[in-house]
Parts: structure tokens; C-alpha cells; sequence
């Protein structure tokens, strides 16, 4: 039975390595060059994951279409998408569960199914699968991950302690798992990949069937070991937390559809940044001339506009004075900010439909902006 924090079963010599992933000599990482997905400025920085082109088929089905990511050192990545969508099969390739079909990867310089030991004593997994032992209670689980890891005594119990506080399960650490709800249970798990203190931290829907509440001191307990240095690619169901993210990949049907921070993505989604504009009378907005840096202009009402521009704030003044010398009067203005379930709601159909993943798609969000 392998167990959360281990992220390669075993210790025994890993299966030979499939040409498309073998390197081209020794172990060392492909170059950091940016990818179409990522800007220059982050591959300067040292990677904790490279992941090129990976794709997986199980048979007939591909479950996994070349996708690219990058995770740098210190930072959080969400992979984020629906159930279904490929997320656990990326983190099992990056665990070195299972090897791709086709593309090439290095999780700190390595090879997954090559880790050495160090290495893997170097990350924390939790899998989206329940692998406690049940007839333990959570205190005695947790234990026994961090005597695996090396963990003496006395560090273990002050590990153990601090982990199960953090997940709020200090109360009950003597109560056995099967005695406990589903939501427990993960935070269990949670508490067994952080036991060790990892340099990086693999987790696969650590929210998943927890309350609001917890969630948000889970994630404001993952950011603070990103600032402490440690790097974290977390999976989640839950879209709105691609806020909490440094940098969000957007996953769907296996394939990734957008790949950015969360604001940039949410840029993608609308063309551009957008900006509610109301009038003091009813104004018709072909009246107006075309205005440098804006992308559109639309009427979602007798009195109100959708500004879409490069960069508001620059463009604002200009269609504000364009509808004044068009004999209007603004009465206010603000900016719009979409939902991430709009905007991955709007980046999926967009895939659907075979449209590019930036500017001209942005008209079902617009159509739910007017009529509210």
C-alpha cells in the first residue's frame, strides 16, 4: 500500500525510461527557454517543475494532450479545471506514477521515474485518493509519514502537532480515520504531505469536501509557505480559487486552454480590460468616433456602455471627453471584473469552438454584463 506522502512507490530501481522522455545525456534539466504560455521574465527563474508537451493515452484514449507547464521556484501554480479534465494524470506524471505517452518532463532537476531518494524526500504529495490507514487514529498517521522521512522523536511530535493545529484537527488527533467524516479525512492527508516541511508541495484537490472556511485558511497557509520558499502546485474543482494562485493553468479535456496570471487571464477571456460607463440621458454609442486603445464599444442599455480597451486607465479619459464632444455627459464609471467561473466558463467554450484563446471572444460575458 503506497502512502499520500510518498510521491514514487518504493525504492526499487524505476522501469526503463521511454525514448520520448529519455535526455539526450545525463540528468540535467532541458533549458529554461519561455514557452508560448509563459513570458521570458519567469524562465529566468530556476524551475522546481518543467513540463513539455506531456501527453497520455490509455488505450484509445488520450487523457492528456500536450500540455506545457512551468512552476518556478517559491511561486503557486493552480491547475484548475472540471473533473475529468486531466488534472490527476498530469500530477501522477509529475509524481512519477506513470510515464507519458509522449513529451518530455523534470520535477528539481529530475526525471520523475528516476527520483533518487533525497529527491523524493524533498516533496510532499497529496493524492486525491483517501491512502490513510483507517485503523489509525490521525495523530499515529501523521507520525508514521514523518518517521518515514527521518523524522526523530521529538521533531515528529512537534511536527505532528503543528500540522494537525493548522488543519484544525488538534482536538480530535487521537480519534482513529474510519471514525471520521470525508472532510477530515483530507484534512488528514493535507497534514501528512506537510509533516516534513517538503521544498516542494504536490496537491491534488486538498479542498475538495471541506468547508469555506477551511479552505481559505488552507490556502492562506499555502501562500505562506510560498513566501517561506516552498513551491506549491495545487489542483482544484473549485475555479475561484485560481485567485489565490500566482500563476493559473486552466485544463479541459485534457488539454490546457489558457495559461497565464489570474488577471491576464481573465484579460484573455474579455479582450482586454473592461469598463461599465453610464450616462446622464440616453446616449447611442454610434455616435461615437473610433478611440485610440480601445478594442470595442458596445450598448448594453439606453444609458450604459462596455468599454473593452488595452489598458483602461489610459483609454478612460479619451472615451470620456469622445462622448462629451459627442454631446453626452458620463455620470459614473468602474470596472468590470468577471467571475473565474465566467471567465473559465467563457475559455471553455471558446476551446470548444476552436477560437483562439485571447480577443474576439468575449461576447457571452458581455451579453451577461448587460443584462444585469
Amino acid at each position: 500500500m503506497s502512502y499520500p506522502s510518498t510521491p514514487v512507490p518504493g525504492d526499487a530501481a524505476p522501469p526503463p525510461v521511454p525514448a520520448a522522455i529519455a535526455p539526450a545525456s545525463g540528468d540535467s534539466a532541458p533549458s529554461p527557454t519561455a514557452t508560448a504560455a509563459q513570458p521570458a521574465v519567469l524562465a529566468a527563474t530556476p524551475l522546481a517543475i518543467d513540463v513539455r508537451g506531456i501527453s497520455r493515452n490509455f488505450g484509445l484514449v488520450e487523457a492528456v494532450r500536450d500540455v506545457s507547464l512551468q512552476v518556478p521556484e517559491g511561486s503557486i501554480l493552480g491547475l484548475i479545471g472540471p473533473s475529468g479534465s486531466g488534472k490527476t494524470t498530469t500530477i501522477r506524471i509529475i509524481t512519477g506514477a506513470i510515464t507519458p505517452t509522449t513529451g518530455d518532463l523534470r520535477v528539481l532537476g529530475q526525471q520523475p521515474r528516476r527520483f533518487r531518494r533525497q529527491t523524493r524526500e524533498r516533496i510532499g504529495y497529496m493524492p486525491q485518493q483517501n491512502v490513510l490507514y483507517p485503523d489509525l487514529t490521525a495523530r499515529e498517521n501523521v507520525e508514521f509519514v514523518a518517521a518515514t522521512f527521518g523524522l526523530f522523536v521529538r521533531k515528529r511530535r512537534q511536527r505532528t502537532e503543528e500540522v494537525l493545529r493548522l488543519v484544525e484537527l488538534w482536538d480530535v488527533a487521537d480519534r482513529r480515520v474510519s471514525q471520521m467524516s470525508g472532510g477530515m479525512q483530507r484534512r488528514v492527508a493535507l497534514a501528512t504531505a506537510l509533516v516534513h516541511d517538503p521544498d516542494l508541495l504536490i496537491l491534488d484537490e486538498p479542498t475538495a469536501g471541506i468547508d469555506p472556511l477551511l479552505r481559505q485558511q488552507v490556502w492562506t497557509e499555502l501562500r505562506r509557505l510560498r513566501d517561506d520558499g516552498v513551491t506549491v502546485l495545487v489542483t482544484t474543482q473549485y475555479v475561484s480559487e485560481a485567485e489565490y494562485c500566482d500563476w493559473v493553468t486552466l485544463i479541459s479535456e485534457g488539454a490546457v486552454i489558457a495559461s497565464a496570471p489570474p488577471e491576464e487571464v481573465r484579460r484573455q477571456a474579455l479582450g482586454g480590460d473592461v469598463v461599465q460607463v453610464a450616462t446622464t440621458h440616453e446616449f447611442d454609442v454610434a455616435r461615437l468616433p473610433r478611440v485610440e486603445g480601445v478594442v470595442d464599444i458596445r450598448q448594453v442599455g439606453p444609458r450604459e456602455l462596455l468599454v473593452i480597451a488595452s489598458d483602461a486607465g489610459q483609454a478612460l479619459p479619451a472615451v470620456v471627453d469622445a462622448i462629451s464632444a459627442a454631446g453626452g455627459d458620463v455620470e459614473w464609471s468602474r470596472e468590470y471584473r468577471p467571475t473565474f467561473d465566467e471567465v473559465f466558463a467563457e475559455l471553455v467554450t471558446r476551446h470548444e469552438g476552436g477560437q483562439p484563446a485571447a480577443g474576439g471572444g468575449q461576447v457571452e460575458i458581455i451579453q451577461r454584463m448587460g443584462a444585469r
